[in-house]
């Protein structure tokens, strides 16, 4: 049992419809359900009465109403004190952030927030979204930039910020390389280096998908998880690999990187940046820090 399902039984408890309550908690009503029904195996009884038309509490969902309500509060306001102490205290924030953030947003806020939060120390984490979202449940980071999972745990809240789009990273010898854009039909016959769709499924499937709109299939000659692998084996000239744009903050010797000819196709060729944190939890700095980039989204998306 865990607080996720008791929040999910109360959103239900108070509806009565399972829909509205998956809305009110940002999630989607299979999702809830599933949350609901381990609950109730877990407490070997039924909370509610379905039918096809109603939703309504069982005998011993009434009877547990009172005390899930009990144990939800407590949960939250251990969290609020918690949160309270550590605010009050060091004013730190823990951030975590994908590699392109950390290389191409984090730069461009950090004095935004001083101006805004001159006592607020950042420290950064840069890792995958795969290892950043558990830090998150356990507390270990307070907020991250990351691309949100195609299924989101309902226990994080994801809030879009904006789409970064694609480059392309080539040698600055290459015979494309003097071109002010290049389509995807210009890569047809090039070899590619993509990531590792296990730890980054949406950079994987973003160059996937950009061929396959085109009609052709990519020629992966290279297989690599971090980016700056990726860039340094462009330059070694072992291929081509199409980039998040903040990419080329990084800036390596002998590489090139030029947008995408624009086509209905790579217009949608973007990338989702989103802040993610945990669900129901209350946290100033985090507040602040959101605020500053909300402030700056303009100039961060158009950089992007």
């Amino acid at each position: 049992m865990n607080i996720t399902q008791l929040q999910c039984f109360l959103a239900a408890a108070e509806t009565l419809h399972f829909g509205r309550a998956a809305r009110s908690l940002d999630i989607l009503p299979a999702t809830l359900g599933r949350q609901v029904k381990q609950l109730e195996d877990h407490l070997g009884v039924t909370l509610f009465q379905r039918t096809t038309r109603a939703v309504s509490l069982t005998e011993a969902g009434n009877r547990v109403l009172a005390d899930a309500r009990a144990l939800v509060a407590q949960a939250e306001a251990f969290e609020e004190k918690a949160r309270a102490v550590r605010s009050a205290g060091a004013h730190v924030l823990r951030v975590g952030a994908i590699d392109s953030a950390a290389a191409g947003l984090i730069p461009q806020v950090l004095n935004p927030l001083h101006e805004a939060h001159p006592d607020l120390e950042i420290q950064i984490v840069e890792q995958k979204t795969i290892h950043l979202l558990p830090k998150l449940l356990s507390g270990s980071l307070d907020i991250a930039l990351c691309r949100p999972p195609d299924i989101r745990d309902p226990r994080l809240v994801f809030h879009t910020l904006f789409y970064e789009t694609a480059v392309v990273a080539l040698p600055r010898a290459h015979p494309l390389a003097g071109g002010d854009a290049i389509g995807i039909a210009d890569l047809a016959e090039e070899p590619l280096i993509v990531p590792d769709r296990r730890s980054r499924p949406h950079s994987h499937d973003l160059t996937m998908s950009l061929f396959l709109g085109a009609g052709l299939t990519a020629r992966v000659a290279q297989i690599a998880e971090e980016k700056q692998t990726i860039v340094n084996l462009v330059a070694a000239g072992a291929g081509l690999a199409i980039v998040p744009r903040w990419t080329s903050r990084l800036q390596v010797e002998g590489v090139r990187f030029i947008p995408l000819a624009e086509t209905d196709a790579t217009s949608q060729a973007k990338l989702i940046l989103a802040a993610a944190w945990a669900r129901g939890t209350r946290d100033p700095l985090r507040d602040g820090f959101l605020q500053v980039l909300d402030d700056q989204l303009e100039a961060l998306e158009a950089s992007a």
